[in-house]
């Protein structure tokens, strides 16, 4: 492959990125155009959905290159990500790196990975303020904060073996749900505020915002795709939750 061509490559990669780690869709787009025209492309289109991202450079010279990338998972939010490659496409299009540099910097990107305190910390803090937040008490916050330890080790381990999130949002609503109302059978606790705390682990908040965000300026396409898809999120949330008081009797 030739230089232009790893270029075109790299790009992709960085909207790829991007879009499986909660950025919208005009910002991959954006990011992909100037980057375009910082590597010499006299012409940049992009076209990217929630599931797809097709890229078409042309070069000063005539030359013409399109890949296409097929995005098979949604991915997670990490704002780091973005962070860190929304400064590598400003330091492209202030000076534009050698293609080896800029390959390098993405998979530093891509294998990046917050700690596990770091994430098992960040998730006990929030589902145990929450649920507090929401009216329960000390104890209530506690036990939320433990049972979140349990969604942080189910969406390392369960989520790379579930079809999709919304397989894996029942399959985890539904465990959660079922141990806190086992829990609540033993301990003076309300049930409903720590599923509060813990279900807003798993609410896709982002989602639902990127795609309301995307159909008022115009990206209808991937607005209603990613709409569909977070209420298939919540929607198994529900049910997961659900089935598991109607199963315990709580």
């Amino acid at each position: 492959m030739d230089t232009r061509g790893k270029i075109l490559q790299q790009l992709i990669h960085v909207g790829a990125l991007l879009l499986t780690n909660g950025a919208e869709v005009k910002r991959v787009e954006e990011t992909i155009v100037r980057m375009g025209r910082a590597y010499g492309a006299s012409e940049t289109d992009v076209f990217a959905i929630t599931s797809s991202i097709v890229v078409t450079i042309t070069f000063p010279d005539g030359e013409m290159l399109t890949q296409t990338k097929r995005i098979r998972s949604s991915g997670d939010t990490d704002f780091t990500k973005i962070e860190e490659l929304n400064a590598l496409s400003r330091r492209c299009c202030a000076h534009p790196l050698p293609v080896e540099e800029l390959t390098a910097e993405i998979k530093r990107i891509r294998e990046f990975r917050q700690g596990r305190l770091y994430f098992y910390c960040g998730s006990m803090l929030a589902a145990g303020s929450l649920a507090m937040f929401f009216g329960g008490n000390a104890a209530d916050g506690a036990m939320a904060a433990l049972v979140a330890v349990l969604i942080c080790a189910m969406q390392r381990r369960l989520a790379p073996l579930c079809m999709n999130n919304v397989i894996f949002n029942l399959i985890v609503s539904f465990v959660t749900g079922t141990i806190i109302c086992l829990l609540a059978g033993f301990l003076p606790v309300h049930v409903d505020k720590i599923m509060i705390g813990d279900i807003m682990l798993l609410i896709p908040g982002l989602a639902l915002t990127n795609a309301v965000r995307n159909v008022l300026i115009g990206d209808t396409i991937s607005g209603i795709m990613r709409l569909i898809e977070s209420l298939l999120w919540a929607g198994a949330l529900a049910c997961g939750f659900m089935g598991a008081v109607w199963m315990t009797g709580v």
